[in-house]
């Protein structure tokens, strides 16, 4: 017996030293044997800024009352927030001691210098992707060119013991995939340029892919059609970037694609929300090469018709919200009258390509109102293109009208001109309004250098 329990000891030792060795370990970098003997080109200081922007590195490390890079974005978790960190070359709270090989293990493996694990809000099962080129010259761009910042990093406010780091060694270990993008056969030289930047830099999974309970991204690549097929996230709802026609970009051409991407607004709509900070600061600076390689790749991405039902098409209303028996009937139509019908038309189509169509739009047909929501809320962000902000944007109804009020008109909304999206009920708006926060508005564009 007691050679019995001294063997079972000796495995739980053995057992309990290679965990604490693999969730310690550093994993390897391609540039571990690489010494940095020369400064960096401007060739490359200038490729580097350029992945900066694939990578909208900007949107989540700053925020608008920092300087960019500086950290301190909150970002909100089921198990409470956390705060993006301080990545400008400052030597006591930035990354100015960190080597290339420290950089790559931080943006690709998710392992900060000193060795403790990043949550993966930092989207590196997405970064890992990246070419080693692309790794390069994002290094030389932040430790050459931005400026340093001396602000530490805000601690998150996750509790012991769910703020422990060491199991996420183990989590990525399950549901992280490592290795560089490969170029698939089945796709030409334009297909694999955007699979690359959708899957890699451009991290789009990280928004549009529903997650498991595990907040692991379902899918990783067009092998499974669950890769961006929309999710919910943080209050808006992310929608499908496949060939969808209700919920994606089934009606879009490749050219509608590029155009939303480039400028922000197109026939279909106009960018809001989150999508509005990635334009503003990072697909309209992209080149017209590579955003006519995204749409290209998105454009092949099948849709579901078994889930997405039945293609939408515009049905004229048997009696239009502008009439007098529906102003005295339907509550919903006295506030779409009063506060939406003059920029979005009383029939629901609105005046592409400034002022986004309610009727067709993929918020008004998908079952997720989170969206609808929280713009009637909190209104969306300036479009800001070539530096210029647009004289169009959704106000906020926050202080001016009630729960029931924009459930009503939200409801009346996603029931008219063949939309089917669903009613939406006063405890949902009721939600998302102490859920959000019209204060913490996001940068509209930050200059980088």
């Amino acid at each position: 017996m007691r050679k019995f329990l001294l063997v079972v000891l000796l495995i739980i030792v053995l057992v309990a030293g290679g965990v604490a060795w693999f969730v310690t370990r550093k994993p390897a970098s391609a540039f571990d044997n690489v010494t940095e003997t020369q400064a960096p080109s401007e060739q490359l200081l200038q490729r580097g800024e350029y992945v900066a922007r694939l990578s909208d590195c900007v949107a989540c490390h700053s925020t608008p009352k920092s300087a960019p890079f500086a950290g301190g974005l909150e970002m909100g978790t089921p198990l409470g927030s956390i705060f993006t960190t301080n990545i400008t070359p400052d030597k006591e709270t930035g990354i100015g001691n960190y080597t290339l090989a420290d950089f790559d293990r931080a943006v690709r493996h998710g392992v900060a210098r000193d060795g403790h694990r990043l949550y993966p809000a930092m989207p590196y099962p997405s970064y890992v992707k990246m070419s080693d080129d692309d790794i390069q010259a994002l290094y030389a761009y932040f430790t050459k060119r931005v400026d340093p910042v001396r602000q530490a990093d805000r601690p998150s406010d996750i509790k012991w013991p769910m703020n422990m780091r060491w199991p996420l060694a183990l989590w990525n270990a399950v549901f992280t995939e490592p290795g560089r993008y490969q170029p698939k056969t089945a796709g030409d030289e334009l297909w694999n340029r955007g699979a690359y930047l959708v899957q890699g830099p451009g991290h789009c999974g990280s928004c549009h892919t529903p997650r498991s309970i595990t907040m692991a991204e379902k899918a990783l690549d067009e092998s499974s059609p669950l890769y961006l097929s929309g999710a919910l996230l943080d209050g808006w709802y992310a929608p499908s970037l496949r060939s969808d026609p209700n919920t994606g970009l089934g009606r879009w051409s490749e050219e509608d694609i590029y155009t939303f991407l480039k400028t922000g607004r197109n026939q279909h709509g106009v960018v809001f929300g989150s999508m509005a900070d990635a334009f503003n600061n990072s697909t309209q600076f992209m080149t017209d090469d590579d955003l006519k390689a995204i749409s290209h790749y998105l454009k092949a991405l099948p849709g579901d018709p078994a889930r997405d039902g039945t293609p939408w098409q515009y049905v004229e209303a048997a009696s239009d919200t502008g009439s007098s028996a529906a102003h005295q009937q339907n509550p919903g139509a006295q506030t779409f009258l009063a506060k939406c019908s003059f920029c979005h038309g009383v029939d629901g189509r609105g005046k592409a390509p400034w002022i986004s169509p309610l009727a067709g739009a993929t918020s008004s047909l998908a079952v997720e109102n989170a969206s609808q929501i929280n713009v009637t809320l909190n209104g969306s962000s300036r479009v800001v293109a070539s530096g210029i902000p647009d004289a169009y944007r959704m106000p906020p109804f926050r202080q001016q009208l009630s729960d029931q009020q924009i459930a009503d008109v939200l409801t009346l909304v996603r029931s008219s001109w063949g939309n089917h999206g669903g009613a939406v009920a006063p405890g949902d708006v009721k939600t998302l309004r102490e859920h959000t926060d019209p204060a913490s508005s996001r940068p509209i564009v930050l200059q980088m250098r």
